[in-house]
């Protein structure tokens, strides 16, 4: 039996397709944000460069890393919600623009086999808040799959430490019939959460390789035997000593629609043009973004977002920065391209390694 057809009584921001992801700031806030326009250039500058079909070009040209992100949103407890709503609205118009192409996918079902089976597999359910949440591996996915656990009581208190799996007690969309899965996907508050994709590709291969050894004995091996001279038929590799370039070689070489989650881009796991979001967070506004989406879908009060742990290493920008820079360029420049939806529907701008820029 199917639930009951909920009735948000929420309004599609304008200038989207169809069923794009929802402007939830009121229209006073909007109005007051485009009068705040010192924000803007930067990012439309950006989105004009994706319209124009050349971005692709003009990565290889290195004409896109002198272009500067938008402003920080404001320091301190209160977040500054009208650069929330100008990212919001902006990242809808660039995901309704970008999606609208013929060559995009319009539905789940128009997807390939390989690509309908990933996307199912990362939208989480509950059915009693209807929601789904489509998690991106290094994009604060465990603590969202904590808050899945304590919804369904299956979990006391985000607060208690233990090692989370991340199979059981959780609902995948993968498991439901058909029917089942165009219902919810119809009538369910929808959100994913992104990151800057090269912040989050690092964070990956430090975690991955620096701490777990089964991703050391799996992926680690086999990367340095492909790609250091000399170690082919060396058994003594143990996988736990793979350089960043070497990480990137092995990317370049897999396919994006077959990748380790973990480095699969945010795209392919979630497919935004075949799936409608009503929000997308990012991991740079966490906390606020969090707290919005425990609002909208209605959870108890003492339900919240955990904080981060205490052994959490984040990625700096000065550690991104060191990393990037220390790349041959050319590897940096055939990288860009595989994550570059990423970069282009959530409205992130491309890394700047200028050798001026990597010289500071």
């Amino acid at each position: 039996m199917v639930p009951r057809k909920p009735d948000y009584g929420l309004k599609r921001g304008g200038g989207t397709r169809s069923g794009a992801v929802l402007n939830f700031r009121s229209a006073a806030n909007l109005r007051s944000v485009r009068r705040s326009s010192a924000v803007l250039p930067s990012v439309l500058t950006f989105l004009v460069i994706v319209a124009s079909g050349g971005l692709l070009l003009m990565i290889e040209k290195g004409m896109l890393n002198s272009m500067e992100p938008p402003p920080p949103r404001g320091s301190g407890r209160r977040p500054e919600l009208a650069g929330e709503a100008i990212l919001q609205e902006i990242r809808n118009r660039t995901i309704g623009t970008m999606c609208s192409q013929k060559n995009m996918p319009h539905s789940v079902w128009s997807l390939s086999p390989v690509q309908r089976k990933t996307l199912l597999q990362h939208i989480l359910v509950n059915d009693q808040y209807r929601f789904l949440y489509c998690y991106v591996p290094k994009v604060a996915c465990s603590n969202w799959k904590k808050v899945l656990k304590v919804l369904s009581g299956a979990l006391e208190s985000v607060d208690i430490n233990v090692k989370m799996n991340h199979q059981s007690d959780l609902l995948f969309l993968s498991s439901l019939k058909p029917e089942e899965i165009r219902y919810r996907l119809k009538h369910y508050f929808k959100f994913m959460f992104v990151r800057e994709p090269m912040e989050r590709l690092l964070s990956a291969y430090r975690n991955k390789f620096g701490e777990i050894q089964s991703y050391q004995r799996k992926y680690g091996v086999e990367i340095i035997k492909r790609y250091r001279k000399g170690v082919a038929k060396d058994a003594s590799v143990t996988g736990d000593d793979v350089t960043f370039a070497e990480f990137v070689r092995y990317l370049l070489d897999e396919d994006a629609e077959r990748m380790n989650e973990h480095w699969m881009p945010a795209y392919n796991l979630c497919q935004p043009c075949a799936v409608s979001y009503d929000f997308i967070g990012s991991h740079e506004h966490l906390e606020s973004d969090a707290e919005f989406v425990l609002q909208r879908i209605g959870a108890p009060p003492d339900v919240r977002f955990p904080q981060r742990q205490t052994w959490y290493k984040p990625v700096t920008a000065e550690t991104l920065h060191y990393y990037l820079c220390s790349l041959p360029q050319k590897l940096l420049r055939e990288l860009l391209p595989k994550y570059i939806l990423d970069f282009s529907l959530f409205t992130y701008p491309l890394p700047n390694t200028t050798t001026e820029h990597c010289r500071h």
